[in-house]
């Protein structure tokens, strides 16, 4: 069973609110999850993030794969460590006619 630690959508239309939270990766992104590891609200200045870490570092451990967002999060609490560039490169270069 592949584990994620994702994001679930709350709130109404246009002010989104998001749970952290462990499921597997087959089950529908607002669908049934393992267990819930905190919140986060991205439309208050600065962003509000409520993530237990102690259950975030267990569910690492165990094996747990972050998704791209919620792994950016958990490098703002201080959970994960930031390697490198966060940013990731892109290819700029145009292709040439023949």
């Amino acid at each position: 069973m592949a584990v994620k630690i994702r994001l679930t959508r709350l709130g109404d239309k246009k002010s989104p609110f998001y749970r952290v939270v462990v499921a597997d990766a087959r089950v529908a992104r607002d669908g049934k999850y393992i267990e819930q590891l905190g919140t986060y609200n991205p439309l208050k200045n600065p962003a509000e993030i409520n993530i237990n870490k102690e259950l975030a570092e267990k569910w690492l451990k165990n094996g747990a794969q972050p998704t791209e967002t919620t792994k950016a999060l958990l490098q703002t609490i201080g959970v994960l460590e930031v390697k490198g560039n966060s940013v990731p490169k892109t290819n700029n270069k145009k292709k040439k006619k023949a």
